[in-house]
């Protein structure tokens, strides 16, 4: 199974910079994952959201390859753990095409990177930070796998 997260600029945040590597090393004798970090913009506030959103937009586009999308979306289809590891489970059954994860950036995603999405997935309705859904994201990733696996996960 091949998977790559795609998310634009570094995390800032130490704290959860050091807990993304935590999951990454985890999940990666599990299975291939990739984080790609895309362009972002830089000096321009929320007043400019519809060109950040183009900058980011484009940064992801030139990245994403011909994979499975799963674009992260507050108004998307929201699972348990368990159905996000069945999930992961059909993915890797289906062979072929890689499974990409974006995330956005505290605007969220562009309507045209939507629109590629195979599927739109929600972490929770609650609104969290950007940087934070990255760490999310990882986390639920590697407990899926584990379970994949036979590996017990503690709750």
């Amino acid at each position: 199974m091949r998977l790559t997260v795609y998310w634009p600029g570094r995390t800032k945040n130490a704290a959860l910079r050091e807990l993304e590597e935590h999951y990454l090393r985890r999940i990666r004798p599990l299975a291939s994952c990739e984080v790609v970090v895309t362009g972002t913009s830089r000096g321009l506030g929320e007043r400019a959201a519809e060109k950040i959103l183009e900058i980011e937009a484009r940064g992801l586009e030139i990245r994403l390859k011909d994979d499975y999308i799963v674009c992260l979306f507050d108004g998307g289809r929201e699972m348990t753990s368990a159905e996000f590891a069945r999930f992961l489970g059909e993915r890797e059954a289906s062979g072929g095409r890689g499974t990409a994860f974006v995330v956005g950036g505290f605007l969220g995603l562009a309507g045209r990177i939507l629109d590629r999405a195979d599927l739109k997935l929600s972490l929770s309705r609650m609104t969290m930070s950007h940087e934070l859904c990255r760490v999310v994201l990882l986390e639920q990733i590697f407990r899926s796998l584990s379970l994949m696996k036979g590996h017990s996960y503690a709750k």
